[in-house]
């Protein structure tokens, strides 16, 4: 595992297989009666948010305190950001107080770079989300969740997901949901297709690690799972479709769409959902849609993320889970 988690394509297959190992692990503490470890006790970590979140502050919050970690909250409304200070600042202000690792979601593409080489703190920086670029832990559990689901929860261990067929549909071009698992897919052997309006697909995704469509009619039989993108409106000055109406007809999934997908394939979103307009409610209540699963899943991701960049430091044995995961070796690869 490297220093930082910026982005998803900086891990390597073993690294991401590793995390995906970890959690399975981590998963396991939710079934206990006290679902906690002790493994990051005396360790502080801060959520610095900058932008507006629930699913992801909350799972990393739910994630640093099943670990025993302290856990500082810091939200940019409110606070000396509001007023005009500058990341920079910031961000020494939390190396003088001693944090061991911070997790930061900001607007702008490249903040968690800017502060993980900048040399304004020494500790690791875990990318909550910055812009349109990166969302490395939510396609972590993404992958995570699509490898129980279409490789099997024990029978997965040490495997990726090769020759899965995997479909993006919607606002690809405002998603960092979408960049992400693009290249962590490509990286574990999946077979990714975007499926979008020509309006919503991101000017040079043709060197992307991935084939593009326009069809989503066409894709949905040959896909073993299917994520719906919420269209983001807030990140769009300009009409990038005719109206709700012709999105949902032309890329909306309904039951009758859900109906052309295989039997073992399963439905996919990154949340919230715009019931109506990408997804119907038919579809998004359905036993094929893992939505529910992905929130309880991202939970035992970060888990394994803060685990594998901060207890290795830690010397005391009891502050280890009771299994580690190693690295998948010999005929465990294939």
């Amino acid at each position: 595992m490297q220093r930082h988690l910026i982005s998803a394509a900086d891990l390597a297959r073993d690294d991401a297989v590793l995390i995906l190992d970890t959690a399975e692990e981590m998963a396991r503490v939710a079934d206990r009666p006290i679902k906690k470890l002790p493994t990051l006790r005396g360790r502080t970590i801060c959520n610095l948010f900058f932008e507006d979140s629930t699913r992801t502050r909350i799972s990393f919050e739910a994630a640093e305190k099943r670990l025993s970690a302290d856990v500082i909250n810091f939200a940019a409304k409110g606070s000396s950001v509001s007023k005009g200070e500058s990341l920079k600042d910031t961000a020494q202000t939390l190396e003088a107080m001693g944090v061991d690792a911070v997790v930061i979601r900001h607007s702008a593409s490249g903040a968690p770079y800017r502060l993980a080489t900048s040399g304004w703190i020494d500790a690791p920086v875990i990318n909550a989300g910055d812009g349109t670029h990166q969302h490395p832990t939510q396609a972590l559990l993404d992958a995570f969740t699509m490898r129980r689901r279409l490789v099997g929860r024990d029978t997965g261990l040490g495997k990726d997901l090769s020759g899965k067929r995997i479909t993006l549909v919607g606002d690809v071009l405002h998603s960092r949901v979408a960049r992400s698992n693009v290249d962590l897919l490509h990286t574990l052997g999946a077979e990714v297709t975007l499926v979008a309006p020509p309006t919503l697909v991101p000017v040079g995704v043709e060197t992307w690690p991935c084939e593009v469509s326009y069809d989503l009619d066409s894709t949905l039989p040959k896909s073993d799972a299917v994520m719906m993108l919420r269209v983001q409106r807030e990140r769009m000055n300009a009409a990038f479709f005719p109206t709700e109406r012709e999105y949902s007809r032309r890329y909306g999934l309904d039951g009758d769409r859900m109906a052309k997908m295989p039997e073992h394939a399963i439905v996919m979103h990154p949340g919230p959902m715009v019931r109506g307009m990408e997804i119907t409610a038919e579809v998004a209540d359905s036993e094929r849609c893992t939505v529910v699963e992905q929130v309880a899943n991202g939970v035992s991701i970060r888990m394994a993320v803060l685990y594998l960049l901060l207890g290795g430091a830690v010397s005391d044995a009891k502050n280890v889970p009771a299994v580690t995961p190693t690295r998948p070796t010999g005929s465990e690869e294939k």
